[in-house]
């Protein structure tokens, strides 16, 4: 991953913790029905590893969710709106 775009997989990764717990699920209920480790949804909520399309298309049919939601970049989501924290 270019650390010009870090910024970007981070704001991705808030996006998928957002809709994760919008849905009651944990990163291993997750990561069990993407057929991936737990370790690999960890990552990618940290934005510390790239994501392909087709594991954003993977996680956004979980989550029931378009697959837009997980890369929207202005989508206001942010560590408050998750863990409601001042």
């Amino acid at each position: 991953m270019k650390e010009q775009n870090k910024t970007k997989y981070e704001q991705v990764g808030l996006n998928l913790i957002y809709y994760r717990k919008k849905g009651k699920m944990t990163q291993f209920e997750l990561a069990e029905q993407a057929d991936v480790d737990r370790s690999t949804i960890s990552a990618i909520e940290r934005g510390s590893v790239g994501i392909s399309l087709d594991m954003i298309f993977i996680l956004a049919d979980v989550l029931k969710i378009d697959p837009a939601d997980l890369i929207r970049l202005n989508s206001g989501i942010d560590i408050q709106s998750i863990y409601g924290r001042d």
